[in-house]
């Protein structure tokens, strides 16, 4: 006996699909940006994750690269702030904060590259950067000298991630840097005498302990070093 071919399903027997808006594009590229990569997350390859057209999509987005602002800028909530009101000297806090931003960055580790040119917008980057304007303010530094310095401070965090996260995932990373370390470490006091003077400590401390280092020598520059008015 022929097997009965099943009735097509009508299109309205179909669930119907969720209304396109800008929260559940930018929910569905998060998504997908975990599970494949920011590399594929493309308006095309989104638009095929919501079962739509491209041009679809660009109602709500511009494009691509404002397709990743917002996924940072999504991302960015999860940037712990709660240090800002805690106790301790500001300087701490504030790399605290700087800390936390990196963080995220690296967990994403796509999203730390495109976070160099990707420009957000929205609320939880106004909370990052009123937050580092409020802790320069708390610790004196003048208003002008802290207008420059929240970019260059977001930048060594943004810039650190991205170079982190693109050793972690080169080939052969961890032995490139036992050889640099050897190196540093077998020079001749003869031919590089200051290299060979610090030795060990060229390399000492944990990524996290330098960065945090960073942040306080960056501070401090701000916090005296006048805007040229030339």
């Amino acid at each position: 006996m022929t097997p009965r071919t099943p009735a097509p399903r009508s299109r309205r027997e179909r669930p119907a699909k969720p209304a396109l808006t800008h929260d559940t594009i930018v929910a569905a590229a998060v998504r997908l940006m975990a599970a494949e990569g920011l590399e594929r997350v493309t308006m095309r390859r989104l638009a095929q994750e919501l079962d739509t057209g491209p041009a679809s999509l660009y109602v709500y987005v511009g494009g691509t690269a404002e397709l990743h602002a917002a996924i940072l800028e999504r991302l960015l909530g999860d940037v712990d702030l709660g240090p800002a009101a805690g106790a301790g000297d500001w300087r701490d806090r504030l790399a605290q904060v700087l800390l936390s931003y990196t963080r995220v960055l690296l967990d994403h580790p796509g999203l730390a590259h495109s976070a160099l040119v990707a420009r957000p917008s929205g609320p939880h980057y106004l909370a990052l950067v009123e937050t580092v304007l409020t802790l320069l303010h708390e610790g004196g530094v003048p208003d002008g000298q802290a207008a420059w310095g929240v970019d260059v401070l977001l930048q060594v965090a943004t810039a650190t991630a991205a170079e982190q996260s693109g050793r972690a995932g080169a080939p052969g990373a961890e032995e490139d840097h036992n050889a640099l370390v050897e190196v540093l470490g077998q020079a001749s006091s003869r031919t590089h005498p200051r290299i060979a003077a610090l030795g060990p400590d060229l390399s000492s401390g944990t990524p996290e302990q330098r960065l945090a280092w960073i942040f306080r020598a960056v501070v401090n520059g701000t916090a005296t070093t006048p805007r040229s008015t030339g």
